[in-house]
């Protein structure tokens, strides 16, 4: 067993258990999760989303394969001492790739695994367009996923809200809750109404997407806990705060030559340098100075 995922879901069952709400940003690449480390977030999320945008320049729209989201995050639970809650789309496949999907996040060190009932290729949930699989194959998903998975959770995220409206939201959510799944995510949901619907309508802890620009409105996790949901994730926001920060201060420097403007913060030198372990390396760089002035 992962270490780190025995340690992730049992924080993870620990919160869910006890009605710890809790909030989960976003990472798109390891600086955002060497500073959610920083500042003390305990549990992050892998944002589809993010991770592909960041890593290869792609819309979410089910380009990425497996086998880089599952490196993407190897990395990321590498890098960080969170417990990291991963979007795995559709589980990239049938059900012998569910069960493939699951072995490998697990063994990544994921804590809990999100699978969703869009049709492949997908889309970004707040996107239109949107197609979902009958009930019946994401049930099937999620017990293969249940079956497969050692201690990870397992969240099963319905896109239906916009095909299907709440109607259909909740009779999804009650099959994939009697398949065994340990949260359940209704994406996009339009409003507080349909946020206290889904919240009230299941004994499985329920979580909410808040994402900035989406379809759902943003709330602050105050209101989103009185609401009754167990936790909440952030999935855009570090992103777009770097996005926006970056072109800013291109655009001083473009325009004006200067990489240095005192209205423009910067993160400090320094402190990133030992934030990715450059003073390992230095004290490693010491240790071996002499060897390798002696094999001279």
């Amino acid at each position: 067993m992962n270490e780190h995922v025995a340690a992730g879901a049992a924080r993870l069952k620990s919160r869910l258990a006890q009605g710890d709400f809790f909030v989960a940003p976003g990472v798109q690449d390891m600086i955002a999760a060497l500073i959610a480390d920083r500042v003390g977030f305990d549990t992050i999320y892998g944002t589809g989303y993010w991770l592909t945008a960041s890593a290869y320049g792609m819309p979410d729209a089910g380009l990425v394969s497996y086998t880089q989201m599952v490196d993407r995050m190897r990395t990321v639970t590498r890098t960080s001492k969170a417990a990291l809650i991963a979007d795995a789309d559709t589980g990239f496949g049938g059900l012998l790739n569910v069960h493939h999907t699951v072995r490998g996040y697990e063994e990544a060190g994921v804590a809990a695994i999100q699978i969703e009932d869009q049709e492949f290729p997908k889309k970004c949930g707040h996107s239109p367009g949107k197609r979902i699989v009958p009930m019946a194959d994401m049930v099937a998903k999620i017990k293969v996923a249940v079956d497969t998975r050692d201690e990870m959770l397992i969240i099963a995220r319905t896109d239906a809200r916009q095909s299907e409206g709440m109607d259909g939201v909740m009779r999804r959510l009650d099959a994939y809750a009697a398949a065994g799944a340990d949260v359940l995510f209704p994406e996009t949901l339009s409003g507080e109404a349909e946020m206290r619907q889904a919240c009230e309508g299941f004994a499985q802890p329920v979580m909410v997407n808040m994402a900035n620009g989406g379809l759902s409105p943003m709330m602050p996790a105050k209101a989103l806990e009185a609401i009754g949901f167990a936790f909440a994730i952030f999935p855009s926001l570090t992103s777009l705060a770097a996005a926006h920060a970056m072109e800013t201060a291109l655009i001083r420097l473009r325009d004006e030559g200067d990489g240095a403007a005192a209205d423009i913060p910067l993160f400090d030198f320094a402190t990133f340098g030992r934030l990715i372990g450059m003073e390992g390396v230095r004290g490693f760089e010491q240790k071996w100075a002499l060897e390798e002035g002696n094999d001279q």
